[in-house]
């Protein structure tokens, strides 16, 4: 497991579009969302121990803001020749077992985490009403092996702050979770090797 942290795109960068599949095969699009709030966009992946240690917290943290115009949408971009279990197939059995709240998108071109400079799993971009990034970086500091609370302390700031009409504080911790398992070939020139 090769541990990545985010790559902090800079604040007030414009959401890129998106069109994409979710799994039960409806199309999602940037542009679905026009009416929230606030979108938080998520890269996740079924196999990252970094995932699965925070998402029965993330599923609540979602449940919670859902109703207060926040949307989410989540997107896995993982190579399925390496990553199998990463595919449409087995995500739309965790969206069915999870009774995950939001959009689980397949990224099958990884053209969007490409656009939207995601390096792990998992990694949080929240955008406020003009689609403008005002925070990306960790849920909270839980990892797995850590005594810390999944509590999504960062996310759930960020959120406040942005419903009452601020900007999320600074300093934004960056995510850490499992790497993007990239095509060969599609690597991003910004992406960490080593």
């Amino acid at each position: 497991m090769v541990r990545t942290e985010s790559t902090m795109l800079a604040l007030g960068t414009s959401a890129a579009d998106f069109d994409l599949l979710d799994t039960q095969g409806r199309r999602v699009r940037l542009a679905d969302f026009a009416g929230s709030k606030a979108l938080v966009v998520m890269f996740l992946s079924n196999h990252c121990p970094f995932v699965q240690h925070v998402l029965h917290g993330l599923v609540a943290l979602v449940r919670e803001y859902q109703p207060r115009g926040v949307a989410f949408v989540a997107v896995a971009s993982n190579d399925v020749g390496t990553h199998p279990q990463d595919g449409p197939a087995e995500m739309a059995k965790l969206a069915r077992a999870k009774e995950l709240p939001y959009p689980y998108l397949f990224d099958a071109e990884q053209s969007v985490a490409r656009a939207y400079r995601a390096a792990c799993t998992p990694d949080f971009f929240v955008y406020d009403a003009a689609r403008k990034l005002a925070y990306r970086g960790q849920l909270d500091s839980a990892r797995p092996g850590n005594d810390k609370p999944v509590d999504g302390s960062d996310l759930r700031a960020a959120l406040e702050a942005l419903l009452a009409g601020r900007a999320p504080a600074l300093p934004q911790r960056p995510s850490m979770g499992c790497n993007i398992k990239w095509t060969p070939g599609r690597e991003p020139e910004w992406f960490p090797r080593g």
